[in-house]
């Protein structure tokens, strides 16, 4: 039987209770930030260190899209190949057709709204009255499945 304890007789004050509630959070602290500063060890420059650099945004968007694109040619071509196979009397043109087309597609179309995007020209607007102009450029570049973005 666990033991039991007196109440206390008297109520704490604000002042202890905010000791006893400050003693409680700094019991059970679980991290400390030393803002010492990092010794200085001689005054020889960084030295590129062993590994995979690190890459700028424009090339990590790069790569995704090159390893999206090796997946989807693995998937189709898989598709296509166990077709033949299974199939057994499946025309390989008939097949590359098929399997084919939706990939010219998609590149036909995003090759439309990209070329569309810059068929735009200059465009005039007459306002009376008060006008206030912000002439803020905004550029960005987007593909399926990686998005560069600059805001100037």
């Amino acid at each position: 039987m666990p033991a039991q304890t007196d109440p206390p007789s008297a109520a704490m004050t604000d002042a202890e209770a905010e000791k006893a509630a400050h003693q409680i959070i700094t019991d059970f602290a679980t991290s400390y930030r030393d803002d010492t500063p990092n010794p200085t060890v001689g005054s020889t420059p960084p030295v590129a260190q062993p590994g995979r650099p690190a890459m700028s945004q424009q090339a990590t968007d790069a790569s995704v899209i090159m390893l999206a694109g090796g997946a989807t040619t693995v998937m189709v071509g898989g598709t296509a190949a166990t077709l033949m196979y299974v199939s057994q009397f499946a025309d390989p043109i008939v097949c590359a057709l098929v399997f084919g087309a939706p990939a010219a597609i998609a590149l036909a179309v995003s090759r439309l709204f990209r070329n569309a995007k810059q068929v735009g020209g200059d465009t005039h607007h007459h306002y009376s009255g008060t006008v206030h102009q912000n002439s803020q450029t905004i550029h960005s570049q987007s593909s399926w499945l990686g998005k560069t973005t600059n805001n100037l």
